[in-house]
Order: structure tokens, then sequence, then C-alpha cells
């Protein structure tokens, strides 16, 4: 049986479509105009995130990532965190790609119904990747003095992150 929901995205397109020309709008045009716009975005951010993502890359790579993870485990410890959270909670503001396989490498070692998979599960929902994030938007819009943004930012990650691990104690009774 079809629900409302399967035929929602074709009602507000034609809506919209309906709307325009009530209006009088020129709707083709204005959708050529931002689809533009929109590709004259992603060129002029390019740079920023291949940088980005080549940093994040030879960071893994050189075992960067290992070290920093065996020298905060004491923080982790103290936060509540798992160990094995400890390189998606590292990587997670930087790349999403990259805790993205982090999170599949938890599965694979821990199960995701482990204490380590449900933290990272709830992780990757309640946080962000705020570097690609400041880089994108910020970007696009050029703005260049981003103040206090990024410190705002990592200190709302930091705190999805310490809140994932108490959640799930407090959801699972781990």
């Amino acid at each position: 049986m079809a629900q409302l929901s399967d035929y929602l995205l074709p009602i507000l397109v034609g809506a919209a479509v309906l709307f325009a020309l009530f209006k009088g709008v020129a709707s083709f045009d204005v959708f050529g105009g931002g689809a533009k716009e929109g590709f004259e975005t992603t060129i002029k951010l390019l740079p920023t995130l291949v940088g980005l993502i080549t940093a994040v890359e030879m960071f893994k790579a050189s075992g960067g990532l290992d070290v920093l993870v065996h020298a905060l485990s004491p923080v982790a410890k103290a936060l509540g965190l798992p160990q094995e959270v400890m390189p998606l909670a590292l990587l997670r503001p930087i790349s999403g790609g990259g805790s993205l396989a982090i999170l599949e490498s938890i599965f694979q070692d821990n199960a995701p119904d482990s204490f380590a998979g449900r933290v990272a599960s709830v992780m990757m929902g309640s946080t962000e990747t705020t570097f690609y994030a400041v880089a994108a938007y910020f970007g696009a819009v050029g703005v260049k003095q981003i103040r206090y943004t990024v410190p705002a930012a990592l200190t709302a990650d930091l705190v999805g992150f310490v809140m994932s691990a108490l959640t799930v104690r407090l959801l699972f009774g781990v």
C-alpha cells in the first residue's frame, strides 16, 4: 500500500514549480544559476579540502595517530572513554571518511554491540567533522577571521565524546 511519504518528494517539487509559475519566476534559469554558483563554490573549496585530506592520510600512515592515541590513553581512561575509540575521537573532528573507516575497524575488532562499538556509534552521531565544516562553510562565504569557532566546536566535540561513553553506560548498564 502506498503511503504519503512515497509521494512527498514529487508533491514538494510540484508545489515549488507551481509556486514559481504563480509568482512569475523563471524557475529553470534560477535553478541553473544556483547550480553554477554551487559549482564555483566547490572549485574554490577544492584546494583546502585536498590539503586537509592529504594531511589526515599522512598523519595516519606515518604512525602519528597511533603514537598520539597511546600518549592520550591516561586522559581517555580519566574521561571514561574506552581505549578502542580514541583513534575515532582524534580523527572525527578532522575527517568524516577517515572516521568511518575507523568505525568499521572498531566494529570488526570489538563487534557493534560491544561497549566500544556502541560508544563509537553514539560518538559518530553526536559529533561533527569540525575542521571540514569550518573549512567548507567559512570558506564558501569568504570568512577569514573565525575567532572562537574552532575552540567552541572542539569543546562541543569533547563533550560529545565524554557523553557518548556516559550515555552508553547509563542506557546499557556497562
